[in-house]
């Protein structure tokens, strides 16, 4: 089995994180900026990757942007935004061909350190101000990005669990920011926010592929320095018990119903328990031989849709369903009947081992991706935890019986979601 080998070395103000090998005939550098999730600042953070893509000091266009990639050898430039427990997770990813594989011996990893140093500290900026143009761009984008949460049902649904169940806590923020703070948002105040981020967040850079670490620590090392830092912590996760459950039921013009349950599973990443709740969640709801999808879909034909799903760093599971909007109770007590069939321990043998073999593949097919590595290797970077992907397949593999049914006890029902049509009646 292949085994990541991450190389980690701190950096002025960030941790460089060298993952070397073979399997790729490109190499990939992703750019981690993580700080906690606020209201304040959740929207600017969503419209700043953005910008920052769209052009910068040396490249004022995006068209002339994307003609270098092109000259790069069709490099790729990539942002993405990310809610990860009670953090708010920037990522911008270069990756370029590995000059070993081309007749031009140009250095090619070194223009990419170039690239992404371009992007982040030389952005196109006069005055204080990001381009006014740009911006404007960019925030009639992320204000249709949120708008398409609320026009996919299912998104929406899934959304609107969350910010019931954290009423009171920043993981209800949605990642894209709010929509109504998008236009309060200057090309100075996210400039501000842009040299804010840079000093406060904690940063990681992440190098993958057939390099050698000694020459990925020199492009680093003259390419990117930042000031050092004490990075922005968000308070500990603790959610609270409810003394009864939360129902909400929504209406919409609809036909399809989603249903959405949202449980506390009281265990986080990094738990010694955490590799049984995996197990759990995936016996529970989690694949398709799960009981959720074999009992509400398949037997009493309930659901069009089912499954469950782990917040591995919020301590959250969350039930996702679509039903017709008049097999709501029904659907809720069969959902219920498994949690506790699952609590008494009634699951066989067979069902552990082709859970954890199925857990097994999808690492496996993670990692088979350069930015997959990075997402399983950030996990550990999230939690403050060392944990290797070797370590997460040993432990998965040892978890007993009885781990599981502990794990299934510690899981209370928080939240209970309906959407649905006008015209039901319940």
């Amino acid at each position: 089995m292949t085994v990541i080998s991450e190389s980690v070395k701190g950096m002025n103000g960030y941790k460089l994180h060298v993952v070397k090998t073979e399997k790729y005939k490109t190499n990939t550098l992703v750019w981690k900026m993580k700080a906690p999730l606020e209201k304040d600042t959740v929207t600017l953070r969503s419209l700043l990757p953005h910008v920052l893509q769209s052009s910068s000091s040396s490249y004022p266009t995006t068209g002339k942007l994307r003609s270098y990639l092109d000259e790069l050898y069709g490099a790729t430039l990539f942002v993405d935004l990310s809610k990860k427990g009670e953090y708010h997770v920037i990522t911008v990813s270069v990756e370029i061909a590995n000059e070993k594989f081309l007749s031009d011996q140009t250095p090619l990893l070194k223009k990419a350190f170039q690239f992404l140093a371009e992007i982040l500290t030389k952005p196109n900026v006069k005055g204080g101000a990001f381009d006014p143009d740009t911006v404007e761009k960019e925030k009639r984008t992320l204000k249709q990005r949120i708008q398409s949460v609320n026009d996919d049902k299912m998104r929406y649904s899934n959304f609107r669990l969350v910010q019931e169940m954290c009423k009171d806590e920043p993981y209800a923020l949605h990642v894209h920011g709010e929509k109504e703070d998008v236009d309060k948002i200057t090309p100075e105040s996210l400039y501000e926010y842009y040299q804010q981020a840079l000093v406060q967040d904690e940063l990681d850079l992440y190098v993958i592929g057939d390099v050698n670490e000694a020459d990925a620590e020199s492009c680093a090392g003259e390419l990117l320095s930042f000031k050092e830092r004490s990075p922005k912590t968000a308070p500990a996760s603790v959610g609270t018990t409810r003394v009864s459950v939360n129902e909400v039921r929504e209406e919409q013009d609809i036909k399809q119903g989603k249903l959405n349950i949202g449980y506390r599973t009281n265990v986080v990443y990094g738990d010694p328990e955490y590799y049984a709740l995996q197990v759990f969640n995936g016996i529970f709801g989690g694949f398709s031989h799960s009981k959720l999808f074999l009992n509400v879909r398949e037997k009493a034909s309930l659901a069009y849709y089912v499954a469950s799903r782990l917040e591995s760093h919020k301590g959250l599971m969350m039930v996702m369903s679509g039903i017709d909007n008049s097999n709501y109770d029904q659907a809720v007590n069969i959902i219920k009947e498994q949690l506790e069939a699952m609590k008494n321990g009634d699951f066989t043998e067979q069902e552990m081992e082709q859970t954890k073999a199925v857990i097994k593949n999808q690492l496996l097919e993670t990692v088979d991706t350069a930015r997959g590595i990075v997402e399983v290797l950030y996990h550990n970077v999230v939690s403050g935890k060392e944990i290797t992907l070797q370590t997460w397949m040993d432990e998965m593999d040892k978890v007993t019986k009885e781990e599981i049914t502990e794990a299934a006890k510690k899981v209370s029902l928080d939240t209970v979601y309906f959407l649905t049509g006008k015209e039901a009646g319940k």
